[in-house]
């Protein structure tokens, strides 16, 4: 199983408690400037990492094995903010390649929702191609086998063959067709 999510750089959303928005919102006023600026800071990338983990689970349906599970720091007004998240993604083989390559898409595209995809999403989305390419050569080679098993009985049986006759010329040769 693999990980993909945010870090201070992506976010998501979370309803705070109608407890915690009016102690933040007296909080608020006793805040210095500076403090209401991080909190600000902090309000957008909560917003941000908590948006880019729903994107990963919107788009990894049968591939999310987790839900979001956030890293969380307190703001100087007593709040705490999502600061980074992380989403189960489900990147293990399957029996059949048609599974692989629908599986190694639905990671990619989990992958690869958000807006802004960190470095692990990329890692993740690279695991997701490498299964379509696999799942992609089975199927080749499944198909080229199946091909050659197929062909072989009708190419004994349609080809033809050669053979001299000893009819007291070494020229009269016959085509016989086997069939």
């Amino acid at each position: 199983m693999a990980s993909i999510g945010s870090s201070t750089s992506a976010a998501a959303i979370t309803p705070l408690p109608a407890s915690s928005s009016r102690s933040s919102a007296a909080a608020r006023t006793e805040l210095s400037p500076d403090q209401q600026r991080q909190v600000a800071a902090l309000k957008a990338t909560d917003l941000r990492v908590r948006n880019h983990e729903q994107a990963h689970i919107s788009a990894g349906q049968g591939v999310v094995t987790t839900g979001a599970q956030y890293t969380y720091t307190t703001g100087p007004d007593g709040v705490r903010y999502a600061v980074a998240g992380e989403v189960g993604i489900d990147t293990s083989r399957e029996q059949k390649p048609e599974a692989n390559i629908d599986k190694g898409q639905r990671i990619q595209s989990a992958a690869l929702a958000p807006a802004d995809p960190s470095p692990q999403d990329r890692r993740v989305a690279a695991v997701g191609a490498k299964l379509v390419a696999d799942g992609q050569s089975e199927l080749n080679a499944q198909r080229q086998q199946q091909a050659t098993e197929s062909s072989s009985p009708q190419a004994r049986r349609g080809t033809a063959a050669y053979r001299s006759v000893n009819s007291g010329s070494d020229t009269d040769t016959r085509l016989s067709l086997f069939a």
